[in-house]
């Protein structure tokens, strides 16, 4: 058999009401200490019974948990008033501004104006972070530029075996039909070009930097192999 429902209400009996009280009490307490170690929570717990007698269990000093459960209790009262809500975004609303100040500021030291307030170290650390950013930016240039040669270079061998496979035909038609046939054809290797050497792109090495805010000039070489 399973326990029935119980009416919640005032138990009249006073042992029954005893009894009850001890065994509920005893279970909550139970209960609170369980959720204080499982859940890692601040638990605190006072209990007053009917004749007057104090029971509690705090996870820490019950102390500081009143204290805090106050002031949290008073930081949602303000919230909830509206001139304290108007207060929090005022607030809000100046550091932003003062947030979007600095960033225009340190924009407008990027760019080389209103230098004349900083120090040499301030003035050292804004030449350290261009000097980053002037890197960052060669870097992706320069992977462009080899991205752009690797695309070159694998038209060019495309073009290279086409070359190759005319110079074999206008060979063969040369041969067979005239004692002279291919003069023509073999007329770039008689001046020194080798048909059958593909052509290759390469991105020569910058120039010796030979200050500080001079700007090295990637060439782009056409090499024959």
């Amino acid at each position: 058999m399973g326990r029935g429902k119980i009416v919640i209400q005032r138990i009249d009996n006073t042992t029954s009401r005893q009894v009850t009280f001890s065994k509920r009490r005893n279970g909550l307490l139970k209960k609170a200490k369980e959720l204080a170690i499982l859940c890692d929570a601040e638990v605190g717990l006072i209990i007053f019974s009917s004749t007057g007698k104090l029971y509690e269990f705090s996870s820490n000093s019950m102390r500081a948990i009143i204290d805090r459960y106050n002031e949290m209790k008073e930081e949602h009262h303000n919230l909830m008033s509206p001139m304290s809500e108007v207060k929090f975004w005022q607030r809000e609303i100046a550091s932003l501004r003062q947030q979007l100040h600095y960033l225009q500021e340190n924009h407008r030291q990027l760019l080389g104006e209103e230098l004349s307030g900083l120090s040499i170290k301030d003035l050292t650390n804004l030449e350290n972070q261009l000097e980053m950013s002037l890197k960052g930016v060669r870097k992706q240039k320069e992977q462009i530029l080899t991205d752009e040669i690797r695309e070159l270079n694998q038209k060019g061998n495309l073009i290279h075996q086409e070359n190759i496979e005319l110079y074999k035909k206008v060979s063969e038609q040369g041969c067979g039909s005239e004692p002279n046939g291919g003069v023509q054809a073999t007329h770039a290797i008689s001046k020194g070009y080798d048909v059958h050497a593909p052509i290759s792109l390469q991105l020569s090495q910058p120039q010796t930097q030979k200050s500080v805010t001079s700007t090295s000039v990637m060439q782009l070489g056409l090499q024959l192999h």
